[in-house]
């Protein structure tokens, strides 16, 4: 058993009754103060006020009591360090009075590549425009690449987030567009994360310039089978530029007859018609979603689809920002993710996606937390991640903060202490806290 104590407020997205992220004024992160939380194994047992704690979960009460006897230093230690562990290896953790939050959910990464964009981004802020053409950078070293440096590179980019957060991560691929690379880039994937996406279709290689509609038989015809090993998810870039809507329709139906789960690229550069095409899809989550009418935001509070929205990436190429009121007043459930890659945003922070959400894009605190956690889940179709209520895989973080809002009232400052993921300690900050083995 594993216990949180001494929490200032805990974000259990446990929301009130009637409670709604369209509503700045509702209870829908069901913050709890003066908190405690137990978790047992890789699940949470219990989240509450500590002053419920006997009544409960009398056992984590017992615990608590007995080591606060045993070593009542350490549980005042202000989090220098963990309580004693007992006989059963039951454990206590004094958050200080700092914050406790659910582990972020990124719902969307490119993040097996090779290679570097730093001269395309500099060219970039000095006035050139952003296109899907910067892509073809990025395949060209991919390919080259040994599988272990393309792990290597997933690794690190995942410890860099696991840092600031992030416990559940989606990861593309897309940077390949030849079937052994796309399946390879699966593989690697897989290795790190059961959310997976087949990304073949990011944009037409250059080999199949003068004849896009035959790599899209290509993905159709042998990535789509192959790729359903390693693979849960496909998802399509529709835009100019990119693929059509016709050919999106095409990849979109086959992965779906081969089982995999729809998601879409849509609407990030232009407002044509994918965010419609992913409503007709019934996709998890439509991704972008930068130019969104108002027909496609009935469409997708509808159609139950999630938008994902990306801000590191209106901060990196200077597309204007949604407005994530609209999004909220039609009635539609929004996610934050980082979109990681290598080209058009390469941040794996989501507590920088959450500081430019509420100052550019005008979600409130509240809502951009929620929409980085319980939405992100939803994005991905999952229920044990994204809250802290009982039965929830035991993923947070310890803030170095005592109120979930300095992720966004301090940005830029690390505000991250400790990460668990499954109840396990997975990454630390310099801060004050540790857990001992």
């Amino acid at each position: 058993m594993l216990i949180i104590t001494n929490i200032s407020e805990l974000v259990t997205n446990n929301p009130a009754p009637g409670a709604n992220p369209a509503d700045p004024h509702s209870d829908f992160l069901g913050v709890v103060t003066d908190a405690t939380l137990v978790v047992e194994g890789s699940k949470v047992a219990w989240a509450g006020p500590t002053s419920g704690l006997e009544a409960g979960y009398p056992p984590a009460a017992e615990v608590v009591a007995t080591q606060a006897r045993q070593a009542p230093s350490a549980l005042q230690a202000k989090g220098q360090e963990d309580g004693p562990a007992d006989s059963a290896g039951h454990r206590v953790i004094d958050a200080a009075g700092q914050a406790v939050i659910p582990g972020f959910v990124d719902s969307h990464n490119h993040t097996v590549f090779a290679g570097d964009r730093s001269e395309e981004f500099a060219a970039r802020m000095a006035g050139e425009s952003y296109s899907a053409g910067g892509i073809a950078t990025t395949v060209n070293a991919t390919r080259a690449a040994s599988d272990d440096e393309l792990e290597a590179n997933l690794v690190r980019l995942m410890r860099q987030a696991q840092h600031s957060g992030t416990t559940t991560f989606e990861v593309k691929s897309g940077y390949g567009l030849d079937v052994e690379s796309e399946l390879k880039a699966l593989e690697l994937a897989a290795r790190h994360t059961d959310e997976v996406t087949l990304m073949a279709a990011h944009v037409v290689p250059a080999e199949f310039k003068d004849d896009p509609d035959a790599y899209v038989d290509l993905v159709i015809n042998e990535m789509i089978p192959k790729a359903t090993t390693h693979a849960k998810w496909i998802d399509v870039f529709c835009e100019k530029g990119a693929f059509t809507e016709e050919q999106t329709a095409r990849i979109l139906q086959a992965g779906i007859e081969h089982g995999l789960r729809p998601r879409l690229h849509a609407n990030q550069l232009t407002d044509g018609g994918a965010l419609q095409l992913a409503a007709k899809y019934k996709c998890a989550s439509a991704d972008h979603a930068t130019f969104a009418s108002d027909a496609d935001l009935a469409a997708a509070a509808d159609s139950g689809t999630v938008l994902t929205l990306l801000p590191s990436i209106e901060f990196s190429t200077r597309q204007p920002y949604p407005d994530a009121r609209r999004y909220f007043e039609a009635g539609v459930t929004v996610a934050i993710a980082s979109d990681c890659n290598p080209g058009s945003g390469f941040s794996s922070s989501i507590p920088f996606c959450l500081a430019i959400a509420v100052r550019d894009m005008h979600f409130t605190v509240d809502q951009a937390l929620w929409a980085a956690t319980e939405g992100g889940a939803k994005a991905l179709e999952r229920e044990d991640v994204g809250h802290l209520r009982p039965g929830a895989r035991a993923d947070f973080s310890i803030l170095d903060a005592p109120s979930y809002r300095y992720l966004v009232y301090r940005p830029g400052v690390q505000q991250i202490g400790a990460v668990f993921c499954e109840g396990e300690l997975i990454a630390s900050n310099p801060q004050p806290y540790s857990v001992s083995a």
